[in-house]
């Protein structure tokens, strides 16, 4: 008897015991947000909306980016002429291995955050979260329309990983040298946007010094100037990071803001007659 409660104790111990990651760091469990995605906020209150729209928001924007099975519809509407010379029991048995397929896989997915006014969309390839948000930003500014109604603010991350230096580091490596690849030849100055919620374990002054000194040699820093801004948000124990540009020119990617920007620009622009509105109408009695 004695020898199965110490069976079952140790099993019981082996099962508490910590499980490490290959860089040493503790794992704590699986993380509810998970990277490369985008950061939403928005309204209070307003969460859920928030998250349908930005589904029909960035698969709009994704299918003019990343069209999705243009080879594979090609072929099937060329089996049109194929399908009439079928018999009616291969065409049934044709539509029943059809119905079978998996459906393809969402590129989006709403990763839960438990906070108000805060979402988390992660997206899966090929979507880059930079170029999405880029690309919807750069339509903002162009026509003032946010095609949203509770959105703020958009913050796109390459990846994420745990909120601890030794994690930070390796994303950083990764998210640096695949940026700076593409941007061979050329130094850049860059500032450090940071961000922290509902996280007190790292000090902010720590975070942005040890950020920096993850840059690759050649780059400056510029807090007046930059050339490109790092993004970082650290929200509970998780952290995410990107590069991108023009972040400043694009209101920090504050949809609502850039949008009331551009609107006031085109109804400042406008001739004054137009912002007075047409004359009135005469009556009889007024014409002479």
């Amino acid at each position: 008897m004695s020898d199965l409660k110490r069976k079952g104790g140790d099993n019981h111990n082996a099962s508490r015991k910590k499980k490490y990651r290959s860089d040493g760091t503790p794992m704590w469990g699986k993380r509810h947000i998970d990277g490369p995605g985008i950061w939403v906020s928005c309204v209070k209150g307003k969460e859920k909306q928030t998250v349908g729209e930005m589904y029909d928001l960035f698969e709009s924007v994704a299918a003019d980016i990343w069209p999705v099975g243009g080879a594979e519809d090609k072929e099937k509407t060329g089996d049109s002429d194929d399908e009439e010379e079928l018999s009616i029991e291969d065409q049934i048995k044709k539509e029943m291995s059809e119905m079978k397929r998996p459906r393809a896989e969402q590129r989006f997915a709403n990763c839960q955050t438990d906070t108000p006014c805060v979402v988390f969309i992660s997206c899966k390839p090929p979507v880059d979260p930079v170029e999405l948000v880029v690309k919807y930003i750069e339509s903002v500014a162009k026509t003032g329309a946010t095609r949203s109604r509770y959105t703020h603010r958009l913050v796109p991350v390459s990846g994420t990983c745990s909120a601890n230096l030794n994690e930070m580091k390796s994303l950083c490596e990764k998210v640096f040298g695949a940026f700076f690849e593409k941007e061979k030849g050329k130094t850049f100055k860059y500032k450090v946007e940071l961000r922290i919620r509902n996280h007190t374990v790292l000090a902010r002054p720590a975070i942005i010094q040890h950020i920096a000194s993850w840059v690759p040699e050649g780059h400056t820093v510029s807090l007046d100037n930059p050339d490109i801004f790092i993004l970082v948000e650290v929200f509970k124990s998780v952290c995410g990071v990107s590069i991108v540009h023009d972040y400043y020119k694009y209101a920090k990617f504050n949809v609502l803001e850039l949008s009331n920007k551009v609107n006031a620009q085109k109804i400042a622009s406008e001739p004054d007659s137009i912002k007075m509105g047409p004359s009135p109408v005469q009556g009889p009695a007024q014409q002479e």
